[in-house]
């Protein structure tokens, strides 16, 4: 949603601020620590399952959290009119899970994978459709920026800048499996809404 004053209300910067600071935390966390959550492969054939969710918070180095906490917090003042406590932890866990599983299933070469860019594709992608619902029809021009851009990582590939800033190729199927993450909460708060509409 496209406006002037920032969405101050608790329900809508508490959980992303969480988000950050869990973010921050776990880059200064010992490597052999920080380690043991990054999504792995290996690891995770190997039963380490909670690493399809904890990968998103690290980083490959300073650049890569600054521009993730930077994405995170223009989704805030974009969209958060539209985030309540469970609604962003329901779009953030199917998000980082749809990333993950994605990567997992469709991408084997993909052996590790760490930070919050696909998941913050998911979420964009949510607020814009929220926008939609709302009436806000700026929903679909939103929609289809991120649209071209994963269209435009999908055929042409990322930025060599970007690659050389953040220390890492980008993951650019992330980004697309985090944003399907999006569309699958926006559908799962549509039924639910739709369900506590409905007459008894």
């Amino acid at each position: 949603m496209l406006k002037l004053s920032l969405p101050w209300q608790t329900s809508a910067w508490l959980t992303p601020l969480i988000t950050l600071v869990i973010s921050i935390a776990v880059f200064w966390l010992p490597e052999s620590i920080s380690d043991s959550l990054i999504y792995d492969r290996n690891a995770i054939n190997a039963g380490q399952y909670w690493r399809l969710l904890t990968g998103h918070f690290d980083h490959t180095n300073l650049n890569h959290m600054l521009l993730n906490i930077a994405g995170l917090t223009m989704l805030w003042a974009l969209h958060g009119d539209h985030y309540r406590h469970g609604i962003f932890i329901t779009v953030f866990l199917v998000s980082a899970l749809a990333c993950s599983i994605g990567i997992y299933l469709f991408d084997p070469q993909m052996l590790r994978y760490v930070g919050l860019s696909g998941v913050l594709h998911g979420i964009f992608v949510f607020g814009a459709i929220a926008d939609i619902r709302t009436g806000d029809k700026t929903g679909y021009l939103l929609l289809l920026g991120v649209s071209g851009k994963i269209l435009y990582e999908q055929t042409v590939g990322a930025s060599s800048e970007m690659e050389e800033m953040i220390g890492a190729n980008v993951a650019v199927d992330a980004h697309l499996y985090g944003a399907l993450g999006g569309v699958i909460a926006a559908f799962l708060l549509a039924m639910v809404i739709k369900h506590q509409e409905k007459p008894d």
